[in-house]
């Protein structure tokens, strides 16, 4: 492995995670309904959790509600259990031929707590580009017993810290375009 590989491995990662955090923020409520509020809930589909995207359409007909309509009739419970056992929050409502979920409107305090949450999820996606910086740093002082410079594994630590700076600033915007998400009303 050379210098370039490791970097190139560094960047590939940090996308990765600058990636996954975007999907966990999607996850935080913002007051609007979205089809992607759902995407951790899965439901037990003849003896094998799967998620409801693989068992239902997903549709978000307004602003404040979200319809979710089975391919088959008989997950309608099993739907609705599997949303009521999530850490969601919501209370679906079974008509019989689709479940209905209707969103309040956030309160104050509330909006605060998702603003938290979505500090957290930030937080934990920074944690992860420093865990990777430190892995990849180590990687390259490895080369070192392996004939490269030390001037060139210097110079591709500070290229690894100039690709951490930019990934943390990437998940920094995330965090405030969630931020003003949530508090906007």
């Amino acid at each position: 492995m050379d210098i370039q590989s490791v970097l190139n491995q560094t960047k590939e990662t940090m996308e990765k995670a600058v990636k996954h955090t975007a999907s966990e923020l999607a996850k935080v409520r913002a007051g609007k309904a979205s089809p992607s509020m759902l995407d951790g809930v899965h439901v037990n589909y003849y003896g094998t959790s799967t998620p409801l995207s693989q068992v239902a359409s997903i549709n978000t007909p307004d602003a404040r509600t979200i319809t979710i309509k089975p391919w088959e009739k008989n997950l309608l419970s099993e739907i609705e259990k599997a949303i009521k056992d999530s850490d969601l929050h919501l209370n679906p409502q079974n008509d019989g031929d689709m479940i209905r979920i209707n969103l309040p409107s956030l309160t104050e305090e509330r909006r605060k707590d998702l603003v938290k949450q979505a500090k957290n999820e930030t937080e934990t996606g920074k944690v992860r580009i420093r865990t990777i910086r430190k892995e990849s740093n180590e990687e390259l002082k490895g080369l070192l017993k392996k004939g490269v410079s030390e001037d060139d594994v210097k110079s591709g630590e500070e290229k690894i810290q100039q690709l951490t700076d930019s990934y943390i600033k990437k998940i920094e915007d995330l965090f405030t375009v969630k931020e003003k998400e949530i508090m906007t009303i």
